[in-house]
């Protein structure tokens, strides 16, 4: 056989890779497959102002003409979001801003969720009304324009990324054949990782600082807007379809790179974007005006605070701490004690809010010194075990604190109760207050108090992690041998940050016990049915992404919101928990709010910084990207 010369080989090596970079999933002319998404696109609008179905008894009112209703509203923003982002993707002037990449992967996620939301309504009639002959003709042609709109994604070119050939570890996962899947299917999905970040765009920090000012306020005015239409439905249904619409949105806006453009402007105006942020999570009550909402809102603050300070020991230190919610707990006892209630063994004792709430952060500081001191020269599952079996012992002990199987100090099973409303400056935060046109009930008091100590901790943990003693903290998480051989003091440098994450789950418990009216020791478990819970938190750190800051509190948000919402998942707690950290360890370790030392860890042969074109710069790039 005659040798081919090794320039050749290489040459078509790259011809394969370039061929498989850039092609449709379905073979069509490119012209034909742009139509079918603009007219399924448009279709799929106009199919929002029909009848879905003759009755209301399915959630939303889908049985007006007209306007759009239920989600119908979801389909609608689909099919707008797709339909102006392909038009961007395939260049028409004045929309070429929305696709920066010039991508059609954007394109073919936007309409993933189009037809995801469009199908999982028409497929939830049928099963709910009992066929499909429910369906009104205005759900027949819902269905029909997004399956075209679906089916020309398709046949547009989509940028791909093969692995290196030459990869071996590639090519042996395939052979475990997870979830089902053979070596070759292993291998197609690990290709379609349609969310390139190496598409280059535009650099957006060189538009008009006003304009940029003017892109973070519209994007916070529009994150607040989304959040509370989904936190506002009632309907399990309409929350499913809110999911996967916004889990598209993002991932499509994110292909475009929309979502890179912005973290670039909000890094480039870092101070500026951190006070709209704030002032938009203070609009949150403001917006919604809801009491069961503003008291979700609390909820997930409290948690997420508590989320934030364990990511101190798991995610800066690298220590697995399995029961950190006692000191959630303790902070919570602390500050019930002192805090007025009749149930207290210092009844006649109430301390002000400053000073039980620096109570309850100095009572868990103590713990967290006393149990730290002893375990912290363990290392790995040995701490998690120690650490586990003290989370144990806090809830048995105070459950015998009752006077009769121990001391009376917490009343036992049943805790503290009859909690007074906290008084801040003469604001009492249990009353109703008029705010303008708005009332700001006894929850959006508690939520406005415990965004003011979010914020504190965000600045704890950002200073903290910034400053010397947070390199030492991410040098022992790398490596210990090796920091210690370099002159960290490990064990001193390990109990700072066990004493700094328990006083801030403290504080956190000092809010949470006024804001329930009373302490009792059944949630302060490892596991359970309902939040807190050490599980919990720790899912919660691990699935939004550990040692960075808004991970957590994301992490906390969805895994106590989705249970709220969706009634069927609250009897498998536990199992929803472990579905998604295994998903979320297989297809983004790092998290879903990078870290990007981790992301670098964990992607080192991705890690390519992606191409700067200035502004305005409407070349569209010959490799890599579609539509070329």
């Amino acid at each position: 056989m005659t040798d081919i010369p090794l320039a050749t080989a290489q040459a078509a090596d790259e011809a394969t890779v370039a061929g498989r970079r850039n092609a449709p999933f379905i073979p069509l002319p490119t012209n034909v497959a742009r139509i079918a998404v603009i007219v399924g696109a448009v279709v799929t609008i106009a199919s929002t102002f029909m009848s879905w179905t003759y009755t209301t008894a399915f959630p939303g009112d889908l049985t007006v003409s007209g306007y759009p209703g239920g989600l119908q509203v979801l389909t609608l923003i689909g099919g707008i979001l797709t339909g102006v982002v392909a038009l961007g993707a395939f260049g028409t002037k004045g929309l070429r801003w929305l696709n920066p990449s010039r991508s059609n992967n954007s394109v073919l996620l936007l309409a993933l969720g189009t037809i995801g939301t469009t199908w999982y309504t028409v497929i939830d009639i049928a099963a709910k009304l009992g066929g499909f002959a429910n369906l009104d003709p205005g759900g027949v042609v819902a269905a029909v324009g997004s399956l075209v709109l679906f089916l020309g994604a398709l046949a547009l070119p989509i940028t791909r990324q093969p692995k290196d050939p030459d990869d071996h570890e590639y090519y042996e996962l395939g052979r475990f054949a997870a979830f089902g899947l053979t070596a070759r299917g292993w291998r197609l999905l690990r290709e379609l990782r349609l969310a390139h970040a190496d598409l280059p765009v535009s650099d957006p920090r060189k538009l008009h600082r006003a304009l940029q000012w003017l892109a973070i306020v519209v994007v916070f005015a529009v994150g607040v807007k989304v959040f509370t239409y989904g936190l506002a439905t009632d309907y399990s249904d309409i929350f499913i379809g809110f999911l996967i619409i916004v889990t598209f949105s993002f991932l499509g806006l994110g292909a475009a790179g929309l979502t890179r453009q912005f973290r670039q402007i909000t890094q480039d105006n870092r101070a500026f974007a951190g006070v709209v942020g704030v002032l938009a999570a203070i609009a949150y009550p403001f917006a919604q005006n809801n009491e069961h909402w503003a008291n979700l809102g609390v909820n997930i603050l409290i948690f997420g605070t508590v989320a934030l300070g364990l990511n101190i020991v798991v995610g800066l230190t690298g220590l697995l701490d399995l029961g950190y919610v006692a000191f959630l707990g303790v902070g919570a006892y602390a500050a019930a004690l002192v805090s007025g209630s009749q149930f207290s063994i210092w009844s006649g004792v109430q301390f002000p809010f400053w000073a039980a709430a620096l109570t309850g952060m100095a009572a868990a500081l103590v713990f967290g010194v006393l149990i730290g001191a002893p375990t912290l020269r363990l290392r790995g599952d040995y701490l998690a075990i120690v650490t586990l079996g003290f989370g144990e012992i806090f809830r048995i002990v105070v459950n015998n604190l009752d006077g009769v199987s121990g001391p009376k100090v917490t009343n036992g099973p049943n805790g503290i109760s009859q909690i007074p409303d906290l008084s801040i400056f003469g604001y009492n935060l249990g009353d109703s207050h008029e705010v303008g046109s708005v009332t700001l009930g006894r929850y959006g008091n508690y939520y406005l108090l415990m965004l003011l100590i979010t914020v504190i901790v965000v600045l704890v943990f950002t200073r903290a992690a910034d400053s010397r003693i947070g390199r030492s903290w991410i040098a022992i998480r790398e490596d210990e041998t090796a920091a210690t051989a370099m002159g960290v003091n490990g064990f001193r440098v390990k109990l700072v940050a066990f004493a700094l994450g328990a006083s801030l789950a403290g504080l956190a418990g000092t809010v949470s016990a006024h804001v329930t009216y009373s302490v009792v020791p059944s949630p302060y478990q490892f596991s359970g049915a309902e939040p807190p819970n050490s599980a919990f938190l720790l899912a919660a750190v691990v699935l939004g992404g550990m040692g960075t800051v808004s991970g957590p509190i994301l992490g906390a948000a969805l895994l106590y919101l989705i249970p709220q919402k969706l009634d069927f998942l609250s009897r498998y707690e536990l199992f929803a928990f472990g579905l998604a950290l295994i998903l979320i360890m297989r297809f983004r370790p790092e998290g879903i709010i990078a870290n990007k030392r981790r992301q670098l860890e964990f992607h080192q042969d991705e890690a390519t910084a992606p191409d700067q074109r200035p502004m305005g710069d409407d070349t569209v790039p010959a490799a890599g990207t579609a539509g070329a």
